[in-house]
Parts: structure tokens; sequence; C-alpha cells
């Protein structure tokens, strides 16, 4: 098994991936593709979209055995959440 080390500081790699997202591959992936998941090579700007992150990252894998993958849910603005939505209270 290949151990991928980050080439980049967790800022750095949340810039850089937010940037390509939003200035290169939005307007690519937007539509239709409504919560799936884009893997994003932050050196390349190389991606592959999938219903899930293992499958986006594989094949992005298979073709930059290299990259250093930020991944996006498309139309969200994060890619799991955790614990249960808030709640109303009664009055």
């Amino acid at each position: 098994m290949t151990v991928r080390q980050p080439r980049y500081s967790k800022e750095e790699f949340a810039q850089r991936g937010d940037a390509l997202y939003e200035s290169e591959i939005r307007s690519q992936v937007e539509e239709g593709n409504h919560g799936k998941i884009v893997a994003i090579d932050i050196e390349t700007g190389s991606f592959e979209v999938a219903d899930d992150i293992l499958p986006a990252t594989d094949r992005l894998f298979e073709r930059l055995p290299d990259a250093q993958p930020w991944i996006v849910r498309i139309g969200h603005r994060v890619v799991h959440r955790f614990g249960s939505r808030s709640l109303k209270k009664s009055v």
C-alpha cells in the first residue's frame, strides 16, 4: 500500500482546493451533480466526480498516482456533517 504524504499545510491545502473549485471546476460540475463528490488534485487542477469519496479519489489516483486530493460535495458547504440538525424548541 502506498503511503501518501501531504506536501502542504492544512491552510494552504484548503486555500488551493477551494480556489480551484471556485475558479475553474464548479461551473463544469455543478449542473446535474448536486450531492456528488468531486476530488481535485490541488497541484494540477485535475478532478474526478463520483457518488462517494473513495471512487472519486481512486480514479484520481489511477490517473495521477502522486495527486494531492481536495474533496468537495457539490452544492454543499461541507462533505460530511456530524450530529443532528438543530431542533426547534416548543414554547
